[in-house]
């Protein structure tokens, strides 16, 4: 036992110093006791027959008692050694504090051979050594020793049940104080406060409410700390207005609460959203001296957090004490989760000044800041940081570290975290797949689902919202629709973040009919519904509708946002509705108080040139009130490009380029509108400046998926393997359509070459390759759906209008700026794109 005990002690630099403070400690005790012994015998003569043995271990445990209250492990253990040497003469009283001192110092490999090596035990050892184990969170070993004190037949008194009680609740199995409080009510401990509180704690935290509150009736002699039990449990378990009568019982019946009746209030105050109420217990904070106690100024941050006045949060802020790391880490969250990421971020360095150690919680939410910010450089200084305190390991703020690197464009660092982590959760892959849509892949995103599938990870409404995203943008129905199905499996089939995202993925894969009915599905809508529902019609070119949408949004009491504002505009815009376009944008600041962003200046320009109003359009953007953005000048010259207006969209074209010199989009569209006005020498000199720069048109393409399989074609493409059978079906088309009246503009193509050349040039365009094949490719009758990355021309549209009646087929191409829709000879569009 001596060799254990000293091996497995703390070992000092200087070992004679601390064996000289031991001597000192126990001969100076010595001294004192051996006086005090002296004065009993003179006043007890008969004492002085007592045996030694007893002197002893009456003495010891004094000596013993002075180094738990004195928090001294060390020279416990080198009294125990001394005992042990005088043959152990520490009696059962005196052992059970030895015990506790080896608890309290989590010396508890010692505690367990000093428990083993006990000649006798009580209730107290047994109570002692669990209180321990639960300290070191060894929860099975404290059920085992309550199991192994039960059996041998030790008293079950208030002290084993609460400890065991609060074992439950931090083993987090607090359901099975059931069964505890059957053998209460039979050892007749129902109406003892101290077991009261401590089964109401675990009632409360399995939300057994009607529970607790049965066992607090039935306690007879309720202290403060009971009635601050019930208040609680009430409050986390959303009984709030519940919580507020048992505080106002128990203000009644003469008891004053304390810091934790504050805290738990507060709680019941936010959720009722009762400010005057919370005004008044601040009050009663104020005269109890309460308002600095840590618990309390937390409380009061949410409260008035929550309420919105951030005057009274800092101030709050300022006098509460800050040496814990908890209001800390409150405001830095509030700041990061309220778009105040500056303020999270420098209250960040404001605590590190303060030599507050952060935690996890602390990290995560300053990194959130960080994230959101877009800072790399702070990003990677406190990735630093967190590796300097070893918290990389932790969940929250690995992910946070993903984050962090995903919007900072640096996504194969957010890899490689995430491929070294060990503690995964749904946080982690979700991290993962947004990070990759955002980030334009998502082939990616959509391969690391298929990976959380397999790892049996849990997906969530974030997952399936960010792969619903990732199909939408690959415009993959076919996977969008497995995944919709896949969400009737799981309780997020009428989750309205889900059904958010099924709406924008079937309006971007040109299925606005089972968008519309995903919507009109909805139990619940949010602005985002509203906005995705009106985009979605927007880019359909179905503007009426999307207004419709935009009125009812309205009578359902939604107030319109920016981005509802945008969608309105580009409804009217893609629909040619001047009229309710202009007054829509009138009254956004008029009657919304909404002020226009250069988004909305887009849309109006693009709205005022496509309907032939180019100088108003002009005169709009002298009157924008900020620099006007390379997108509002592109609207503009596409304006230009379509009505053949030369000079004003050359200088569209100059204020781009002087923007974004090597912009190439530009280049084409000026080539294009020179084309158009058969001025080939502009033409020929844009080409070469074009090449000298070493810019390239971006290529016409036009892909289709069919079977799960993508299928992509370019002008005149000769490469794919079924080229035989789409050229035969090209000429039966051109037959047909020619027999039908059909004669092509010429027009389309900006090459100067004949007329023949022309006509040929456009039979082998991307969209025909692409419906040639779809006509074989497909059953009779089904859909078909091409996407195509470029305008759609003029020829092609008046022909793809005439084979949908010819074929019997709706035919859906979605181009650079909106879908079309033909069927039985007629575009959605009514001819205006």
């Amino acid at each position: 036992m001596i060799r254990l005990l000293t091996t497995r002690a703390p070992r000092p630099s200087n070992i004679s110093a601390v064996h000289q403070k031991i001597n000192s400690f126990v001969c100076s005790s010595l001294c004192g006791f051996s006086a005090q012994a002296a004065n009993q015998t003179q006043q007890n003569p008969s004492s002085i027959n007592r045996p030694s043995s007893h002197f002893d271990s009456h003495m010891y445990g004094a000596l013993l008692q002075r180094c738990l209250q004195n928090d001294d492990p060390i020279s416990a253990m080198g009294l125990h050694c001394k005992i042990l040497k005088r043959g152990n003469c520490l009696d059962l009283f005196a052992t059970n504090i030895l015990l506790n001192v080896y608890v309290k110092a989590e010396l508890l490999s010692e505690a367990e051979i000093l428990f083993d090596e006990m000649p006798e035990r009580n209730t107290v050892s047994f109570v002692t050594l669990v209180q321990g184990y639960a300290q070191c969170l060894q929860f099975s070993e404290a059920m085992g020793l309550f199991t192994r004190l039960h059996r041998e037949g030790h008293e079950l008194n208030p002290f084993v049940f609460t400890s065991i009680l609060k074992v439950l609740v931090s083993m987090e199995c607090a359901e099975l104080g059931w069964n505890l409080h059957a053998c209460i009510y039979k050892l007749g401990h129902e109406s003892n406060a101290f077991i009261g509180t401590a089964l109401i704690d675990a009632y409360s935290v399995c939300g057994c409410v009607d529970f607790a509150r049965e066992v607090f009736d039935g306690i007879r002699c309720k202290d403060m700390v009971t009635w601050t039990g019930m208040v609680a449990c009430y409050a986390e378990n959303h009984f709030f207005q519940e919580a507020l009568e048992a505080f106002s019982q128990m203000r009644l019946v003469g008891f004053k609460p304390n810091n934790f009746t504050f805290a738990g209030v507060f709680k019941a105050c936010i959720g009722l959203e009762a400010l005057d109420i919370a005004k008044g217990v601040h009050g009663c904070v104020l005269k109890t001296r309460y308002e600095y106690d840590l618990y309390v100024g937390v409380a009061l941050l949410e409260l008035y957090t929550k309420c919105g006045d951030i005057g009274n949060v800092q101030q709050i802020f300022e006098e509460i004490p800050k040496t814990d790391v908890i209001p800390w880490s409150f405001m830095i969250s509030r700041f990061a989760q309220s778009d105040q990421s500056e303020k999270a971020v420098n209250l960040f360095c404001r605590m590190r000044q303060s030599f507050v150690v952060p935690n996890q919680y602390t990290f995560a939410s300053a990194l959130q800041a960080c994230a959101t910010l877009g800072d790399l450089d702070l990003g990677k200084q406190m990735h630093s940081l967190v590796l300097k305190v070893r918290l990389d390991a932790d969940v929250f703020v690995s992910n946070a570290l993903m984050d962090v690197y995903a919007k900072c464009g640096r996504i194969e660092d957010s890899l490689e975290l995430f491929e070294k982590s060990l503690n995964r959760n749904d946080v982690s892959w979700n991290t993962m797949i947004v990070g990759y849509v955002n980030c334009g892949d998502a082939e990616k995103a959509l391969s690391l689902f298929l990976e959380m599938l397999e790892n049996r990870a849990q997906a969530t409404e974030v997952t399936y919202s960010g792969v619903l995203c990732a199909s939408a943008g690959l415009t993959a129905l076919e996977l969008g629709t497995q995944i919709h199905s896949l969400t009737f499996k799981t309780n997020y089939a009428e989750n309205t973040v889900v059904h958010n995202a099924l709406i924008d993925m079937y309006s971007k894969c040109g299925r606005i009919r089972d968008a519309r009915l995903v919507f009109g599905m909805m139990n619940e809508r949010d602005e985002v519904s509203w906005n995705t529902m009106i985009s979605g019609y927007s880019m359909h070119g179905l503007g009426m509708e999307a207004l419709k949408i935009f009125q009812m949004m309205q009578d359902r009491g939604h107030k319109p946002n920016t981005l509802t504002f945008v969608g309105v505009l580009s409804a009217c815009s893609n629909s040619g509705l001047l009229d309710e376009g202009q007054a829509y944008f009138s009254s956004m600041l008029q009657e919304y108080g909404i002020k226009p962003c250069i988004e909305h200046y887009s849309c109006m320009v693009r709205l005022l040139g496509r309907s032939g109003h180019l100088h108003k359009a002009l005169k709009l953007i002298e009157e924008i009130p900020f620099k006007p953005s390379v997108m509002v000048w592109r609207a503009l010259l596409g304006a230009c490009v379509i009505h053949k207006n030369v000079e004003l969209g050359r200088m569209s074209a100059q204020r781009i380029l002087e923007m974004e010199p090597e912009d190439d989009a530009t280049h084409v569209l000026l080539s294009n509108m020179y084309a158009t006005a058969r001025r080939w020498d502009n033409v020929t000199a844009i080409r070469q400046s074009m090449k000298k720069k070493g810019m390239k048109k971006e290529p016409g393409l036009s892909w289709i998926e069919n079977q799960g399989r993508v299928h992509y074609f370019s002008a005149g493409d000769t490469s794919h393997p079924d080229m035989k059978v789409i050229n035969g079906i090209l000429e039966w088309l051109n037959v047909r359509t020619r027999r039908a009246g059909f004669v092509p503009d010429c027009n389309a193509v900006l090459l100067d070459v004949d007329t023949k050349e022309k006509e040929r040039l456009l039979w082998v365009h991307s969209e025909r390759l692409a419906l040639a094949f779809a006509l074989f490719k497909t059953s009779s009758g089904s859909q078909i759906r091409i996407i195509k990355n470029l305008r759609i021309c003029v020829d092609c549209h008046a022909a793809m209008k005439l084979i949908s009646k010819i074929v019997q087929r709706d035919i859906i191409i979605r181009d650079m700026n909106r879908f079309h829709d033909f069927h039985d000879g007629i575009c959605s569009c009514g001819d205006y794109w």
